[in-house]
Parts: C-alpha cells; structure tokens; sequence
C-alpha cells in the first residue's frame, strides 16, 4: 500500500479513537512498524497529528502540539539512547522535577510503570504520564502556548514549596568554560528553580548542544552533578566536564 491510502486510513484511525499504537497501525494496514513510524514522523511534520513515542494523537486533544512534536522527532534515536541511561538513574518511591524540553519528555516512555512522583511544568508530560504508574504534580502558572508550558514568576514560587531527590533539564547550551545557556530567561529561570530544589541535578543533552553558546548564560557548570548525552559525543569535550567535577553518562 502506498502512502496517501496508508495516511488515509491514519487519519481517519486517529480521528475516531483520538489517539493510536504504532503497533495498532501496523496490524491494521498490514505494513512493518518501522513504516508506520516513518509516516507518522512525516505526518506530523505537516500537522496533521500530534506524534506520541508510541504512535500518534489527534491534534485537536493537544495545546498546539505541532511545533513541540516535531522538534522530539528530531534526533529521536540520541534522545532515546540519553533518556534510556537517566531512566535506570530513577528508583520506585522517588520525587523527581522534568522540565519542559524536547529530549526530557522522551523520558516519559522510561518511567511510566515506576512508582515515583514527577514534578513538571510540562503540559506534553503530563499528558504522556496520565494513565501510568506515575504520579503527577502539575506546575500552576501562566501557560506558554509555544513551548506548551508553564512559566513564570508565580510557576518558580510552586517549584520553590517542593524538594525532589533528582532533577532531569534540558538546555539550548552548555560549554566547559561558559556553564548553561538558554534561549530566553524565561526557559533559564525555571531550570534554576527545579534544579535549586533537588538533591542531584541531571542534564539530558543529546551531542550537537554541546560546548554551544546561547542568548543568555544563566549558570555555571556546576550547578549539575550529571551530564546524561549520546555516543557521538566527542571525547575530548567529556574530558574536559570530568575534569569539572561533572559525571559523564553517554
């Protein structure tokens, strides 16, 4: 089958039941999965769904998902291989902080059969989280459409009531000499604050922000103790983080 009947029969999947498995879909048209995800990824590149890790949702039951899907697609093997390793990181009975990026949220298919408690400004975890072992403190606050979030000053004062054993953040930037860097305050004071209320902080960086400068540098490298990224990082620059104090998980 060729793919405009293959979208078809996606949509219309999607359409009546408001969101689906890629191994449904599979089944369904009768094609591998590694087709289906393939589609789907094209798919939501167009807007015409909003893609899970494990298949795709309607976009009408998101917030303006398009933008936020489409940037998890990107790297999507990286960001599997980083979230895999934090995951092992977490243990049942534990309180962890998830931000709002693109490579945290891949977490959630990690961690959804753990009994653990998630604190999260993100709109797209809660979500993914809802029908799993996880329970889920939902940041308050003004919600930003784009990055389908919560931030802001009254977000930072809910973060400040709770303690967290580990922290797992995301970055625009990060290099050796300079610390972390993000593309706007507002990204850059919500990871101060989980990351000033938990016990271990984790960044869940794949390898192309590494030793990249961004708009505003907001912290010094050692406001992390773990650097959780992928295999194609450069040796040489993990180096230079071990010899900062940080612990390097690739």
């Amino acid at each position: 089958m060729n793919f405009p009947n293959r979208k078809r029969i996606i949509l219309q999947t999607v359409e009546e039941k408001g969101s689906v498995e890629v191994k449904e879909l599979a089944e369904l048209i009768q094609t591998s999965e590694i087709t289906i995800r393939r589609d789907l990824t094209a798919m939501a590149a167009d807007g015409l769904i909003y893609r899970t890790h494990g298949g795709a949702m309607k976009v009408g039951l998101a917030i303006n998902p398009i933008q936020f899907a489409n940037k998890t697609a990107v790297n999507s093997d990286n960001k599997d291989h980083i979230c895999r390793l934090a995951a092992q990181e977490i243990n049942d009975g534990e309180i962890i902080f998830m931000d709002c990026g693109s490579t945290v949220f891949r977490l959630c298919q990690f961690i959804r059969n753990k009994r653990i408690q998630v604190i999260t400004n993100s709109l797209p975890v809660v979500n993914e989280l809802l029908e799993s072992e996880v329970t889920i403190n939902l940041v308050g606050g003004e919600v930003d459409s784009r990055r389908q979030a919560v931030h802001g000053l009254i977000a930072n004062e809910h973060v400040a009531r709770y303690r967290a054993h580990k922290a797992f953040l995301g970055v625009d930037g990060i290099s050796a000499q300079h610390g972390l860097s993000a593309n706007s305050e507002t990204e850059a004071g919500m990871t101060l604050a989980m990351a000033g209320q938990a016990a271990e902080v984790y960044l869940l960086c794949d390898s192309t922000k590494l030793e990249k400068d961004k708009y505003v540098h907001f912290a010094p490298l050692s406001l992390i103790q773990v650097i959780v990224t992928d295999p194609a990082a450069n040796p040489d620059v993990m180096e230079q983080y071990r010899q900062r104090g940080v612990r390097v998980m690739n």
